[in-house]
């Protein structure tokens, strides 16, 4: 089997990736893996490996000597890393980082989780502010059959809400 990136020597590492159920391998020489830092895990460009060979030059699309005005961190430090510096490198970088972190996550914006029953929670609370809403407009509007079915099914919704840990 042939090297992935200079297609010429046999591949002798091998590496195999996962991501979002698609697999993805890679297949190295001695002399390209240890080009890419493979063997040197100081050298291991990782946004290389998770994204395929070459991927991490996307993020090097601005000046090639672009630095980080707070930490000073440049786009090589990434590549050799994988890592950037601080918050601020995210927005320094913006332009080349958008592309890598689709393709690493599933969004670039986080919106962090819940448990299943706070969401509950939050969902019931939510529908009662809006059914007392609708009680209120209800009563305003002298509605009151409306009204009168609007107020049991909030005392159906407390029920609910009592009875939840």
């Amino acid at each position: 089997m042939l090297c992935d990136v200079c297609k010429c020597n046999d591949a002798t590492v091998f590496l195999t990736q996962i991501l979002e159920g698609k697999m993805q391998k890679v297949n190295l020489c001695d002399a390209c893996s240890k080009e890419k830092g493979v063997q040197d895990p100081t050298g291991f460009a990782l946004a290389d490996l998770l994204l395929g060979i070459g991927a991490a030059e996307e993020i090097e699309k601005g000046a090639p000597t672009q630095k980080c005005p707070v930490c000073g961190f440049s786009q090589a430090d990434f590549k050799k890393t994988g890592r950037l510096g601080c918050s601020e490198c995210y927005v320094t970088f913006a332009e080349g980082l958008g592309s890598l972190l689709k393709a690493m996550h599933k969004g670039t914006e986080h919106v962090g989780k819940f448990p299943e029953r706070a969401q509950r929670t939050m969902a019931l609370n939510h529908r009662m502010r809006a059914l007392n809403e609708h009680l209120q407009k209800a009563v305003a509007d002298e509605n009151y059959e409306t009204a009168a079915s609007l107020r049991d099914e909030i005392k159906q919704l407390e029920n609910e809400l009592s009875k939840s840990p």
